[in-house]
């Protein structure tokens, strides 16, 4: 039950034209404390609850646990969430022996595009597509649940 996953800024549009998937994501956080992050998401018409834990000092590993739950459940424990919903588009590419899942924010969070990739362990090797930019995977503010509290747009503020 440890994610281990490396994020990535996006510096052009060049993989939508390569994704096999996409989906609409809508996000809220029941906990947003670093120890334990509760999440709510809907994710096309399937509704997730995700129960993350404090980062590795690595920033790429973390407990996570997730499980699907009925999308009218995930509809209502949204309502419940803290402030600062995420949207998104995730758009899903593949890559030598892996997936991307890149991300395209709206709302609050307009203009920021990233892209995660889960390894199987810290050190593992992975094709870096050309479109994919600067590493932030240590960097907090690029957390969601960072997002939801603090948006992009007001970071240039």
């Amino acid at each position: 039950m440890v994610e281990i996953e490396r994020k990535f800024l996006v510096k052009s549009y060049d993989f939508k034209n390569q994704a096999f998937a996409q989906n609409k994501i809508a996000q809220g956080y029941l906990s947003s404390v670093p120890e334990r992050t509760v999440r709510v998401r809907i994710k096309g018409h399937k509704g997730f609850i995700t129960i993350k834990g404090l980062s590795h000092s690595s920033g790429m590993s973390r407990f996570e646990w997730e499980n699907e739950i009925p999308l009218e459940e995930a509809q209502q424990l949204l309502k419940l969430c803290e402030k600062g919903k995420i949207e998104k588009t995730r758009y899903e590419i593949k890559s030598g022996n892996h997936v991307y899942e890149v991300d395209e924010f709206y709302g609050e969070n307009e203009g920021l595009v990233m892209a995660e990739i889960e390894l199987n362990s810290e050190d593992e090797a992975f094709e870096k597509p050309e479109w994919l930019g600067e590493e932030v995977t240590n960097d907090e503010r690029y957390y969601n649940a960072y997002l939801s509290k603090n948006p992009f747009k007001d970071w240039q503020k």
